[in-house]
């Protein structure tokens, strides 16, 4: 019937277009088949494509795309087919299609590898074969369609052709990354070693063999190259900072040194004159202390720079020591000089004696004149003339061996100003003493002499040299101030080096005209470079004036590290505020030197005062590590601890490294525990996610059969929320829309077996039906009301519903009320089904669907219930006409059919 129902359609109407539609999705083959040859738009039935495929479908569609039957226009055809998704369709277009262009339209739909391979061995036209061969890329692939394909010569030939050239490109790619691999590795156990002379040599070289390299590495290759090359750099880095460091280190060093040598020897040189001189005075003792002072300062300053050599400053010590002795003795003799002035004004010996003995003056030095006149009082002109002779013997023998030293160490002016005064004392020595002396003494004549000799012998040419270099230095216009400055005091201290050697009135008269020439050019240079002292030298002193600003008024917050960074850019200008006035350049020093000690002390005390508060810091961190709270939360407050750690500054330098390891390891730890639990956590996770798949896959594979089959949904739906909530991440996003899906469509399917059920339900009251009609129509006839029995099991609506019809043949209504109510419920249950109604049953429709609305605020109906209610009212609608009856049936029982479809399982 439904099958000769469609040549009565016209594909035109809306109406019957619509049930031609519905009768495609027919559950016979051939109603499917006749329903969608009446179609000859294929426009519609890419539509209904994209709805749901069958089999009959494609085939009608590809009939009418390929120009087997219809009369499509091609160009709308290649419109239609730049729409298609299905595979199927499309290969089979591609193989049948009466056009090239349509072919080839279809052929560029397809992505799959293998109908590709089908179309390039099997399509008749050589243009879709040579396209599509030229679309197979992979080398299985490529492998068939060259044994595939020997009728097309052409396509043969691609597939050679293109798969030589793969084969060729992947063994070429596999020996560029084994290269780069290579290179990788060698770069990699490079950055392991330790520095050697052709290590930045062979860095270099494996970074550019890496660069020459054609194809592009990897991410993972390029950061594995990157962190390489960094340790390698880092190593030629420290390498070459170290050893800029160390040769820096040491020509400081040498400086240093050599400024001491030449520091320790005046002082040793002013010590020997002392201990040569006749008499010791004030004035000697002051600037003994003065010299002393300045070179105590700049050993100091040096040392704090670079430690000393060990055999400078065993020499340092010694004329320390000997400084301090002669010191000692001064202020002894300074003590007891009231006394022995008050003897020798009273001619007291005994005191005399007393004063002297307490005195202890050493005997290697020239006694101070109070002391000489007491040591004269107390003896006797034989005792005193023996005394003075075998002490000036022994004093006489002593500088004998100075004056050999001295000699041997080329010292000319020492050594001829202690052989002059030799000379002058050898007549007052006894005639032994002389007689013993007096050999050695010629013979350190005459090597004085000879030294004297060898000296003019230099010293002559030497000062022609420096007379005319200062002369040409004089006339000189290109040198700047500076530089004039500079070779004229080194000529001059040339000059003054070499003493009285080959002394020349003349040469001398042209070398102090020179210079003064010279002075007077550099007057204003002076000038200026004197201004320049003086306004570093208020520099400095505003430099200091800050300082003790600071040191005065200290911030007990202050950072160590600032007040490091203004300590070391303290040092810095006053370097820059260099040269100044010589006169006070030792005071300004010395006020720097008591700053810089001072902030030097506040460091180390806020220092310590960071210390202690890192201390502090380590105990509640190595607290918080043996915690048992939350890892996450021990985590955040170990965060806030490293946040005050950086805030507080650095400790003392020794301190500060320790205090680190150990407040880092407990970090390490706390964050290693929160690690472990995210570990957990995400294995959690995981779990859930499994469960969560598992489930999925269950209920994907599961399909109710019956409306009793809702508890299992439910079961699963709880299982669902249990499980919740899922891990953040796409996965997750993922399961829930297939999950929500599923549940969807089972729950669907499940209303769906519900009205089922109802209408299955319905069709078994169908003899009951048919009795009230059949009373119906005698009661109608006019025949007296008869009662139907009911002899099932009825539901309370139906029963209700039975005894209201029975109710209604004794009391029949009006015969439009009837026919109302039964058109009321057709639209209804067309409503429910989906199906279109009439033009004029829309008024109708419309009103039942605001009822629905409305009685839907309370509580919503399921589509069943609401089945049940309208067929409930459908048997209580009575008394029925046959003629109402037969008009109303068939478009009920059309309706109940298209609800009584199941979906495909």
């Amino acid at each position: 019937m439904r099958r000769q129902a469609i040549d009565r359609l016209d594909p035109a109407d809306v109406e019957d277009r619509q049930r031609l539609e519905t009768l495609t999705t027919d559950s016979d083959g051939e109603v499917r088949r006749a329903a969608l040859a009446r179609f000859d738009d294929p426009a519609r039935l890419v539509g209904l494509l994209e709805r749901g495929a069958s089999r009959e479908l494609h085939e009608r569609l590809l009939a009418l795309l390929i120009g087997r039957a219809g009369d499509t226009p091609l160009a709308f055809r290649l419109t239609l087919v730049e729409r298609l998704n299905d595979p199927e369709l499309l290969e089979a277009i591609a193989l049948q299609g009466d056009n090239q262009d349509l072919r080839l339209a279809a052929l560029a739909r397809l992505d799959d590898e293998a109908r590709l391979l089908t179309q390039a061995c099997e399509n008749g036209i050589a243009a879709v074969r040579q396209a599509a061969a030229e679309r197979v890329t992979s080398e299985s692939a490529l492998t068939q369609l060259s044994r595939r394909a020997r009728r097309d010569k052409q396509v043969a030939r691609i597939a050679r052709l293109r798969l030589n050239r793969q084969r060729e490109d992947a063994a070429e790619a596999r020996q560029r990354a084994a290269r780069r691999e290579q290179l990788l590795s060698a770069l990699e156990q490079h950055a392991e070693h330790a520095w050697e002379p052709l290590y930045a040599g062979r860095y270099r070289h494996l970074q550019r063999e890496w660069e020459a390299l054609p194809d592009v590495p990897s991410r993972s290759q390029e950061q594995r190259f990157h962190e390489a090359a960094l340790r390698c750099r880092k190593i030629i880095a420290d390498h070459e900072a170290r050893h800029h460091a160390i040769a820096a280190a040491d020509q400081r060093r040498e400086d240093a040194d050599e400024t001491r040598r030449s520091l320790i020897e005046a002082l040793e040189d002013t010590l020997a004159g002392l201990r040569q001189g006749e008499r010791i005075g004030e004035q000697d003792i002051a600037s003994l202390q003065a010299q002393k002072r300045l070179l105590a300062n700049r050993w100091q300053t040096l040392s704090d720079q670079h430690a000393p050599d060990a055999t400078l400053s065993e020499r340092y010590n010694a004329a320390l020591l000997e400084h301090e002795r002669i010191l000692a003795a001064w202020q002894r003799a300074e003590t007891q000089a009231a006394a022995l002035k008050q003897a020798l004004e009273a001619c007291d010996d005994a005191p005399l004696r007393d004063a002297v003995a307490a005195l202890d003056w050493p005997a290697d030095l020239p006694p101070p004149a109070l002391l000489a006149r007491a040591q004269r009082r107390l003896n006797d002109q034989r005792d005193e003339a023996a005394g003075e002779a075998s002490a000036s013997a022994e004093r006489f023998a002593r500088e004998l061996g100075t004056l050999d030293e001295l000699l041997d160490r080329g010292a000319f002016k020492r050594a001829s100003r202690l052989h002059q005064s030799l000379r002058q004392r050898l007549e007052q020595l006894p005639e032994d003493a002389r007689r013993e002396h007096l050999p050695m003494l010629k013979r350190l004549g005459a090597q004085l002499a000879e030294l004297r000799d060898w000296r003019g012998f230099v010293a002559g040419p030497k000062r022609e040299q420096l007379c005319h270099a200062l002369e040409a230095l004089a006339d000189d216009r290109d040198l700047s101030d500076g530089e004039l400055d500079r070779r004229h005091r080194q000529l001059v201290k040339d000059w003054k080096n070499l003493g009285d050697a080959a002394a020349d009135r003349e040469l001398s008269a042209r070398f102090r005209a020179a210079s003064d020439r010279i002075h007077e050019r550099l007057s204003a240079w002076r000038e200026k470079r004197d201004a320049n002292r003086q306004q570093n030298l208020i520099a400095r002193q505003g430099l200091c004036e800050q300082l003790e600003a600071l040191i005065a008024r200290p911030d007990p917050r202050a950072d160590p590290d600032m007040l490091r960074q203004i300590r070391d850019r303290a040092r810095e200008q006053w370097r820059r505020f260099s040269p100044v006035p010589r006169d006070q350049a030792e005071a300004v020093g010395q006020r720097f030197g008591t700053i810089r000690h001072a902030l030097q002390m506040l460091i180390d005390q806020r220092a310590q005062e960071i210390a202690a508060s890192k201390r502090e810091l380590v105990e509640q961190a190595q607290t918080l590590q043996n915690d048992d709270g939350p890892a996450a939360q021990r985590a955040e407050q170990a965060k806030l601890l490293q946040q005050r750690w950086r805030e507080l500054g650095r400790a003392p330098k020794g301190e500060e490294q320790t205090l680190w390891r150990a407040f880092r390891g407990a970090c390490d730890n706390i964050f290693a525990a929160r690690e472990n639990e995210r570990d957990d956590h995400a294995q959690r996770s995981r779990e859930r996610l499994d469960a969560m798949q598992a489930l999925i896959e269950r209920l994907d594979a599961w399909q109710p059969e019956n409306n009793q089959d809702a508890s299992i949904l439910e079961a699963a739906i709880a299982e669902a929320e249990d499980l919740e909530p899922l891990p953040q991440g796409r996965r997750s996003e993922g399961m829930r829309r297939r999950w929500s899906g599923i549940v969807r469509a089972r729950r669907e399917r499940l209303s769906r077996l519900a009205v089922s059920e109802a209408i299955h339900g319905w069709q078994a009251l169908r003899p009951l039906l048919d009795a009230h009609l059949q009373a119906d129509t005698k009661a109608l006839a006019g025949e007296p009301a008869e009662d139907v029995e009911s002899h099932d099991a009825l539901s309370a609506d139906i029963q209700r519903a039975h005894r209201q019809r029975n109710a209604l043949r004794r009391d029949p209504p009006e015969a439009n009320q009837v026919a109302d109510r039964l058109t009321r419920l057709r639209v209804h249950l067309a409503l429910l089904a989906g199906s279109q109604v009439s033009r004029d049953d829309e008024p109708l429709r419309l009103a039942i669907q605001v009822e629905r609305l409305n009685e839907g605020l309370g509580r919503e109906q399921t589509r069943a219930e609401e089945l049940h209610g309208v067929l409930a009212e459908i048997l209580a609608t009575g008394p029925v006409a046959p003629e109402l009856w037969q008009r109303e049936a068939g478009e009920l029982d059309l309706q109940l059919s298209r609800l009584a479809e199941l979906p495909p399982a």
